[in-house]
């Protein structure tokens, strides 16, 4: 696939729709042309991001994160590119919290509302798309300022991606045990016809159909880590949970009064599918159930905010197990502490 076919997946026009994740190289938003990656091969990309120290502002949903991000951007003459894989989405402002017009006005941001709703874009698209910005960032003299919550885009991106790094999906392993080895198979060759596994064994088709469908193909990218050039600076926000509850009900709450039902409502209308990603998460699933009668909107509410709740503890502990990660508090305003924190470290 060429780079103009795939910038289709942008744009919305010839991309692929709810099924199997498209391969190839992905236009940046806000990048100069041609560099939808950049041109040649990851060499030429490590390359011109060799040496390059680069802040990460990761933590659960709610935190703070982008006002962190901001922040960090403005003392140090940075570019935002959001690692967040509904950001990533055009007309779901509210859903995915995107940044404001403001913010984006005052600081450069990447990797928002760049994608249309009914495609998909996995962590591969994501990986080559960032690089992309992040070189595009460092040839203008600034300072590329990674910020999110999609904690597994965000490993792929600074230590390179694994097999191990998908984690296991319970509900769709139980769909699957319930095909026949054939049907298996032909799933998985659907979805990766260069697809390299023992096609008689259940259990590793089931683990490469998991793979697949989150990742994308081929599977062979996934054998072993290619760890970047530049150096990820791992800015981990955290604040007792009962602080973070009240941020995420109060968000919610913000969420709905500015129309989150509504929006879901109007991309269905517009013919995203139901289960394209943009709408299978938090939020959306919810929003559905209200509009085919089965909740009302103080109950989606409530539904978000428990379902929200539980994704911030996961994310929570995703992050814990990552030695790199440099811990601040964010019940009180982090950001000083953390300025203080990179200005020795990223020159």
């Amino acid at each position: 696939m060429t780079v103009a076919e795939t910038g289709a997946i942008a744009r919305g026009r010839d991309a692929p729709r709810h099924g199997p994740a498209p391969r190839g190289r992905t236009r940046v938003e806000g990048a100069p042309e041609g560099t939808h990656s950049v041109p040649g091969d990851d060499r030429e990309v490590d390359r011109r991001l060799h040496g390059l120290t680069v802040p990460m502002v990761l933590g659960p949903t709610a935190i703070g994160k982008s006002r962190v991000a901001m922040a960090i951007a403005r003392a140090l003459g940075g570019e935002i590119v959001v690692c967040d894989s509904r950001q990533v989405y055009r007309g779901l402002e509210v859903l995915s919290n995107q940044p404001g017009p403001e913010e984006r006005q005052e600081v450069r941001h990447h990797l928002v509302g760049m994608v249309d709703p009914s495609c998909v874009f996995n962590v591969f698209h994501f990986v080559e798309a960032a690089r992309s910005a992040m070189v595009a960032i460092a040839e203008r003299g600034r300072v590329p300022v990674i910020e999110g919550g999609t904690l597994l885009w965000a490993d792929a991106l600074a230590r390179g991606f694994s097999l191990g790094d998908v984690p296991p999906r319970p509900e769709r392993r139980a769909e699957l045990e319930r095909l026949t080895v054939a049907e298996l198979a032909a799933l998985a060759r659907r979805l990766d016809p260069d697809l390299d596994v023992d096609v008689r064994n259940p259990v590793r088709l089931i683990r490469a159909i998991e793979v697949l469908e989150v990742a994308g193909p081929p599977l062979s990218r996934l054998r072993r880590r290619h760890p970047p050039s530049w150096r990820p600076v791992k800015i981990g926000l955290t604040a007792d949970l009962a602080v973070l509850d009240r941020r995420i009900e109060e968000r919610v709450r913000g969420q709905m009064d500015r129309g989150l039902i509504e929006e879901v409502a109007a991309a269905l209308a517009a013919g995203v599918p139901a289960g394209a990603p943009a709408l299978t998460g938090i939020g959306a699933m919810e929003a559905r159930a209200h509009l085919e009668g089965r909740r009302s909107r103080e109950e989606v509410a409530r539904a978000i905010v428990r379902a929200d709740r539980r994704y911030a503890r996961r994310q929570l502990r995703w992050l814990r197990r990552d030695p790199d990660v440099n811990w601040f508090d964010a019940t009180a305003d982090p950001v000083p502490g953390i300025l203080e924190f990179l200005r020795e470290r990223v020159r």
